[in-house]
């Protein structure tokens, strides 16, 4: 994975206003640990060298910079998940409102399946940039690609960092389609569990990882 792939990705998801002031980060594994954005500098001023490589561990092996402040989150994920090669953490608009709710996104729609299963879990709450935060984050991931984190934001991963990046998009998407909803005063109805499986059976491999 190119740095530069990881700056380009980082001020997309800024212009989208998914990172707004230097919020958010994003992060893909490497041989040692993972690579990660850094604390403090906007993604316009950020260049390749002000990336950060860190070990699951914590260790900074590369790097001039200090490391996003959710550096444990992201290593926590990469430890608990062998399949997850990127990791997205947004502050965009309709997910973090809906984490603030501490809600989940429920099965309104077919596209939940991008998140691996019935519905996108919020976590429950815990300081930003603690080991609390970490443990949480990967508790509401079980089985799951994506999770709000209470009064934050939202994470995302995938395979590759398109991938996480595209499914960050998604879990977006779908918290502004389902707000949208209940501010309409419309009850969304949900898919039930025989639905959701075939749901499951035509995604096929469109669901898996990417």
């Amino acid at each position: 994975m190119a740095a530069g792939e990881i700056i380009a990705a980082a001020r997309a998801l800024d212009a989208l206003g998914f990172m707004p002031s230097k919020s958010g980060n994003l992060s893909v594994r490497t041989a040692r640990g993972c690579l990660i954005t850094p604390a403090g500098l906007p993604y316009a001023e950020t260049a390749s060298e002000d990336l950060v490589e860190v070990a699951l561990d914590g260790r900074i092996l590369a790097g001039h910079r200090r490391p996003s402040s959710e550096w444990r989150l992201h290593t926590a994920i990469y430890a608990a998940r062998p399949e997850a090669g990127a990791v997205v953490h947004t502050h965009s608009p309709f997910a973090t409102a809906l984490s603030c709710a501490r809600q989940p996104i429920p099965p309104f729609h077919y596209m939940i399946a991008l998140g691996g299963g019935a519905d996108i879990r919020c976590s429950a709450y815990a300081t930003f940039g603690t080991a609390a935060l970490a443990e949480a984050c990967v508790a509401a991931l079980e089985g799951r690609r994506a999770a709000l984190l209470a009064n934050h934001g939202a994470v995302a991963l995938g395979r590759t960092l398109a991938g996480a990046r595209t499914l960050a998009m998604e879990v977006e998407n779908l918290a502004r389609q389902y707000l949208a909803l209940r501010a309409a005063g419309l009850p969304p109805v949900l898919l039930n569990e025989a639905e959701l499986r075939e749901v499951f059976a035509q995604f096929g491999d469109y669901g898996r990882l990417t």
